[in-house]
């Protein structure tokens, strides 16, 4: 009895000592309440790195898209009828002028040489005995020992066989051009497609056959469209320059394809349309650009997609920015910059030429704006921001050279 005593006072001790240390707990509580208030900090303005556009001199291109054409092609055909006996080249081989590339049996068209040559020698040998004859009666109607009659004979004589004479002489320079026509060589340095006959095959029987075509690509055509407005542009820059609308090669182009890395082929203006396509409003041009082989292997082929730049202008003091810098919104370019009071304001631009992934700004900026260029994503127009100045140059973006310094400029064929 006086164990269970002893355990419930103990019980009971417990219990008001829990009792009392919460009662504390909820003083203290209720001290450092009626102390500090809760009230909301509000988090400090985003940070975002801002700088000067930089000014400079930069030359202002127009960008447009063309396709590439061969210099030159040329179906190699069968002139002549016959048997084709030789192919003398690989498909894709790069040949030289005048390099034999198909045989057509000749046996037959020098059987018609030699036929035609022994009648010229034999037209020579007539003409000979009617000019001898014709000579005699001559001397002979002299001494009255002939007749008119047989001196105008003799002279019909000579004049048929002289006639004769020339159309065998033509017969064998026939026979001479078909054998050639036997022998098909490239007419110019090219490369020469695919064979479309194969050896044994009898080839311009009725009409001519095309054996295989040949391309000239070194330099290479660039086909493209100018609108009218650009055009009147490059007009006037020929003309500043001393230029005549005439005479299109002052104007240089450039050229890239799928994959390149800034323009890494020049050539020259070349040609351009005498009128304006009154559907499409666009001038069609062509520039000749140099295309030659390395290892074997053109870097341009014709039928290729390309991206064609050409200088309309240049901007003596142009404003440069960041590329990504740059927003856009319903179709319009615009930048934030930040004012003296640190407040970031929507500014609309209109852009110009990109330069080595700087654009150029031509109007909404005056130049001393300081424009946000890091951390756009963390701000919007009309906040205040936490400006970090930032020092931006052009070797801060990535060089994209518009020709390498080795190449040279096109040079006509």
């Amino acid at each position: 009895m006086a164990v269970k005593q002893t355990l419930y006072r103990a019980a009971k001790g417990a219990m008001l000592l829990k009792h009392l240390t919460l009662a504390i707990l909820l003083l203290l509580a209720a001290a450092a309440c009626t102390g500090d208030k809760n009230e909301y900090v509000p988090p400090p303005p985003p940070q975002v790195s801002v700088s000067q556009p930089i000014q400079k001199p930069v030359t202002e291109y127009i960008e447009l898209t063309g396709n590439l054409q061969a210099y030159e092609s040329v179906n190699l055909v069968a002139r002549v009828e016959g048997f084709l006996t030789d192919i003398n080249y690989k498909d894709g081989d790069i040949v030289k002028k005048d390099t034999l590339l198909f045989v057509i049996e000749p046996q037959p068209y020098e059987a018609k040489l030699a036929l035609q040559t022994a009648a010229v020698a034999q037209q020579k040998a007539t003409l000979l005995r009617a000019e001898q004859e014709y000579t005699r009666q001559l001397r002979l109607i002299k001494d009255s020992a002939t007749s008119q009659s047989e001196v105008e004979k003799w002279r019909a004589e000579r004049d048929a066989a002289e006639a004769a004479l020339n159309e065998a002489r033509a017969n064998a320079e026939l026979a001479k051009i078909n054998l050639g026509y036997t022998k098909v060589v490239a007419p110019f340095h090219g490369r020469v497609d695919r064979h479309l006959v194969d050896i044994g095959n009898l080839v311009g029987a009725g009409q001519a056959t095309t054996l295989a075509t040949i391309y000239r690509i070194d330099p290479v055509y660039a086909y493209f469209n100018l609108s009218e407005r650009d055009l009147i542009r490059v007009l006037q820059e020929t003309r500043e320059k001393g230029g005549s609308s005439s005479n299109p090669e002052l104007i240089p182009v450039y050229l890239a394809t799928a994959g390149e890395e800034g323009y890494p082929h020049k050539g020259e203006l070349d040609y351009a349309a005498t009128a304006v396509n009154n559907t499409t409003g666009t001038l069609q041009l062509r520039a000749l650009i140099e295309n030659p082989f390395v290892g074997g292997v053109p870097a341009l082929l014709p039928g290729m997609f390309a991206r064609i730049r050409i200088p309309v202008g240049e901007e003596t003091n142009a404003l440069l920015v960041p590329e990504s810098a740059l927003g856009m919104t319903q179709g319009k370019h615009y930048l934030l910059v930040v004012d003296d009071k640190n407040m970031a304001e929507q500014r609309a631009v209109k852009i110009g030429t990109l330069v080595d992934e700087m654009r150029v700004i031509k109007e909404g900026l005056k130049g001393d704006e300081w424009v946000v260029v890091e951390g756009l994503q963390r701000i919007r127009p009309d906040i205040q921001v936490t400006p970090v100045k930032k020092s931006v140059s052009m070797e801060d973006s990535k060089p994209a050279p518009t020709v390498p310094p080795a190449q040279k400029s096109a040079v006509k064929p």
